[in-house]
C-alpha cells in the first residue's frame, strides 16, 4: 500500500493548472513534420513536402492534426510538481492521447491552453492519471483543439481507502476506451521504416525526456537503448491514414485516439493496419521485425472521400 505522503487524490484532483501559452511558428509546423517521418524516403513525395515546404513561402504550408499534442508538453514538468503526488519521473509512461481538432491548425500561433485533472485511478501497483487541455487561439479565444493525454505512473498505486479501488473521471470521453482490432481483412496497410536518429530528431520538437536519448536512463526504465516517443509513432500513425484512407487531406480529420502498447526502438519498420468503420478508421501498428502490436486507436473522419 502507498502512504499518504506519495498520494493525496483529493489534493490532486483539486488541483488547478495555471493558464499556458504554446507559441509556436512554421519553423516549429515544419520541423514536427519531420520528426514523424515526412518526406524522409522521398522528399519530393507530394503527400508530404506541403507539411515542410510551399512555393508561396512558409507561412502557407500546411499543419499535419497530431502537431496539436506539442501544445501539451508543458505540462510534463507541472506532474512532477503535482501536490500530492510523488513518483520517480524514469518510471512515468505515456498510456493514451486523445485529439479532437475543432479547426485547422494555422502553420504558426500563440495558443493559451487551460488544463485539469481529468481522471485519477488506483491499479494496485500503479496510478493512471488522465489531464485535458483545451487549447485556444489566443488573440480571438476561439478553440483549436483539445487533448486528453493518461499516463502510467509505475510502483505507486495502492492507495483506495476501501476495498474498492480509488477511481475518478471528469466529463468521461467514451471513445478513449481500448479499441477492438477487426479479425477482417485490413482496408489498407502501409509500412514505414523509421530512422535510428528519429527520436533525436523528433525530441526537437519539445519532449526533451532522456528516456529517448540517453542510453543510461533508457537501461535504468527497462530498456536495451533509447526509445522511440509514443506520440511520434502515433504521428506516422495518422500520416498513414491520412494517405491511405483520406487521399492527402488532413483536414478529414475529426478526432484521433491512440493507446500505446509497447515501445519502438528507433531503426525498426512500422506497419499501420487500417479497417474503415463508416467515418470511423480503427488502426494497429505493428514492429515489422520483432511482430509485435505496439499502438491501437481509431481515427474520426469529418466525411468520406468519394473515391474510396
Amino acid at each position: 500500500m502507498a502512504d499518504d505522503s506519495v498520494i493525496d487524490p483529493e489534493l490532486i484532483i483539486s488541483h488547478k493548472f495555471p493558464e499556458a501559452t504554446y507559441t509556436y511558428t512554421e519553423r516549429d509546423a515544419a520541423l514536427y513534420a519531420l520528426g514523424i517521418g515526412a518526406c524522409a524516403k522521398d522528399a519530393l513525395d507530394e503527400n508530404d513536402l506541403k507539411y515542410v515546404y510551399h512555393p508561396d513561402g512558409q507561412q502557407s504550408i500546411q499543419v499535419l492534426p497530431t502537431f496539436a499534442a506539442l501544445f501539451s508538453h508543458g505540462l510534463a514538468s507541472q506532474i512532477s510538481q503535482l501536490p500530492g503526488l510523488r513518483f520517480d519521473p524514469r518510471l512515468l509512461l505515456h498510456g493514451q492521447q486523445y485529439i479532437e481538432i475543432y479547426k485547422a491548425l494555422p502553420s504558426s500561433g500563440c495558443i493559451q491552453n487551460k488544463a485539469y485533472i481529468s481522471g485519477l485511478h488506483d491499479k494496485g501497483k500503479a496510478t493512471v492519471l488522465e489531464i485535458e487541455i483545451v487549447s485556444y487561439e489566443k488573440d480571438s479565444d476561439e478553440p483549436l483543439c483539445m487533448n486528453r493525454m493518461s499516463v502510467y505512473l509505475r510502483g505507486i498505486g495502492g492507495f483506495s481507502k476501501s476495498s474498492h479501488p480509488y477511481s475518478y473521471t471528469k466529463n468521461p470521453i467514451k471513445q478513449v476506451s481500448s479499441v477492438k482490432i477487426p479479425k477482417s481483412q485490413p482496408f489498407a496497410i502501409f509500412e514505414e521504416c523509421t530512422q535510428p536518429s528519429q527520436a533525436l530528431l523528433y525530441r526537437l520538437s519539445g519532449d526533451y525526456n532522456p528516456l529517448h536519448s540517453d542510453p543510461m536512463v533508457a537501461e535504468i526504465a527497462g530498456f536495451s537503448r533509447p526509445i522511440l516517443h509514443g506520440l511520434c509513432t502515433l504521428g506516422f500513425a495518422v500520416r498513414a491514414i491520412i494517405r491511405c484512407i483520406c487521399r492527402g487531406d488532413q483536414n478529414m480529420i475529426k478526432s484521433i485516439s491512440g493507446r500505446f502498447l509497447l515501445h519502438v526502438y528507433p531503426w525498426e519498420t512500422l506497419i499501420t493496419e487500417m479497417w474503415l468503420e463508416g467515418l470511423r478508421v480503427i488502426y494497429q501498428v505493428r514492429v515489422k521485425e520483432r511482430n509485435k502490436a505496439v499502438l491501437s486507436g481509431f481515427v474520426d473522419l469529418n466525411h468520406i472521400t468519394s473515391s474510396l
